[in-house]
């Protein structure tokens, strides 16, 4: 199987990195400076054990590949670019018809497996409208995007934990062979028929992220109340909407238990993936993916969720600006959002 990483940044980058490592056939899709480096001196992948350089080929898009059946495409890109890049690779023709037979290709929408290697819950979905595989993956891993061609996981004493699954339930053999090429190439991996509770559930710890983003990190008191805030919101809509989960305990212990952080070279992960993408000012983040499906949740079900509406509303703001991640002050977001809880408690009794 060959693997099409789209979006070969943190996480993908360093997943096609082991992958490649582990004599995997891999193909990473990027842009810009990334690609460059990519293409002239290969991805740099740097762990708590070793730092090593691969070359799989590299390429902007689709266009620049033939498609075969034996093709598996990993999409890591962040969620508000999911829609628009899954529309351009379903349509690419894969080749497949019989010689001579004068049929036209089918398309990648038709063969290929789509897996979701991305936070929240909205893009099995949104896959789902194009593709006729689709798989989610929930993954339990640090990773950042340190410079053009350069990656580092900081995850010890395995690089990440994934759990693959069909969309919306099931398993099937694409999900059986990415998961035992990912244990291959030093992973901990495996396949699961509810992979949505997986991912249900990390969401909950994702909910933190904008606060990361914003103040700087989790460590005062008035970051981990608003997180205490913010996960409260999510349990009683995911109660509303009968959404099943594990709660906060299961997806913290994943992360910190089985795939801690550690320094890489004497250097820590500056931050999750909203404070990456504030950090390099890319101008968007993925706060309507993680606080903002919360907050539809509430619109749907009639549960207040001031809170995540607060946390989604402020990074959008940061990232329009190309603010730096770690600007807000964390008493003053909390003031704010008791405030607005207040407010939505006077309104939901009247």
């Amino acid at each position: 199987m060959r693997y099409i990483v789209i979006g070969a940044g943190a996480v993908g980058g360093s997943v096609g990195g082991l992958l490649a490592r582990a004599g995997h056939d891999v193909v990473l899709v990027a842009r810009g400076a990334h690609l460059a480096a990519l293409r002239g001196r290969g991805l740099t992948v740097a762990t708590p054990e070793l730092t090593f350089t691969v070359r799989p080929p590299a390429v902007s898009g689709p266009g620049e590949l033939t498609l075969s059946p034996a093709d598996a495409l990993l999409l890591a890109v962040k969620s508000q670019d999911s829609a628009a890049i899954l529309a351009q690779w379903s349509c690419q023709p894969v080749a497949a018809s019989p010689a001579g037979q004068g049929l036209p290709d089918p398309v990648a929408a038709d063969l290929l497996p789509v897996f979701c290697l991305q936070n929240g819950v909205e893009n099995e979905r949104a896959a789902a409208r194009q593709f006729a595989q689709v798989f989610g993956v929930g993954v339990q891993m640090p990773a950042e995007l340190t410079g053009p061609g350069q990656v580092m996981a900081p995850g010890s004493p395995v690089p990440g934990q994934l759990e693959i699954g069909r969309y919306p339930a099931g398993c099937g053999e694409p999900a059986e062979r990415l998961a035992a090429d990912l244990a291959a190439a030093g992973f901990i991996a495996a396949v699961t028929d509810r992979v949505m509770v997986a991912k249900h559930t990390k969401l909950l710890r994702n909910l933190r992220n904008a606060i990361i983003a914003a103040c700087g990190s989790m460590e005062s008191g008035p970051a981990r109340t608003l997180a205490a805030l913010a996960v409260a919101e999510a349990e009683e809509c995911y109660q509303a909407a009968g959404i099943e989960h594990l709660g906060l305990s299961a997806a913290n212990a994943a992360r910190q238990e089985v795939v801690a952080e550690v320094p890489v070279q004497g250097r820590t992960r500056g931050g999750g993936s909203t404070w990456q993408s504030l950090h390099r000012r890319t101008g968007s983040a993925e706060a309507d993916y993680l606080n903002g499906e919360i907050v539809l949740l509430g619109r749907l079900h009639a549960v207040p969720t001031p809170v995540n509406e607060l946390l989604r509303q402020t990074v959008n703001l940061m990232a329009a600006r190309r603010a730096a991640p770690g600007t807000v002050d964390p008493g003053a977001l909390l003031e704010l959002a008791t405030a607005r809880c207040s407010g939505a408690a006077q309104r939901t009794s009247s």
